[in-house]
């Protein structure tokens, strides 16, 4: 693990009720502008760090599935303040989206990288090393996670 991070990175949701755990390097940070991030998040994006799915751990509450109902994704809420989470992609391929917001600690977030920027509001900027038009293919992330990594 890098010295950079202090392990555990903790975190929950606006009311207490959900709180997990992040143990392992995160892979990439992002910001997604798509229109549905706008709309869960009520906001102009949403903010993620991507960690491996074995660094991710719920350690209070039980997140229930809300917000978009896609087979390929499932996202996780608490049941009481309604808060989003995390993403899980389903099949698991390997990694978890955790809400950069809901960590106790956001001092050292910044996206590493922009994706749905065809959705993007006209106003907003970010200082994210690569941008997308739209979702990237999984192949194209293997070079920015080994980027980022050596960043780390």
């Amino acid at each position: 693990m890098d010295s950079r991070w202090n392990f555990p990175l903790n975190g929950s949701c606006l009311c207490g009720k959900i709180r997990f755990e992040i143990t392992q390097n995160p892979m990439l940070t992002l910001a997604c502008h798509c229109k549905g991030c706008q709309q869960m998040t009520a906001s102009a994006f949403s903010l993620t760090v991507a960690v491996p799915s074995n660094g991710f751990e719920i350690t209070k509450g039980k997140p229930i599935i809300g917000g978009l109902h896609k087979p390929q994704s499932r996202y996780y809420h608490c049941d009481w303040c309604k808060n989003w989470i995390f993403t899980q992609p389903r099949p698991d391929i390997g990694f978890t989206s955790v809400r950069a917001m809901m960590l106790d600690d956001t001092d050292w977030f910044e996206p590493y990288i922009e994706v749905w920027t065809t959705e993007k509001l006209s106003w907003v900027t970010i200082p994210a090393k690569h941008s997308f038009e739209s979702q990237p293919k999984m192949s194209a992330y293997a070079p920015i996670i080994d980027e980022f990594a050596e960043l780390q």
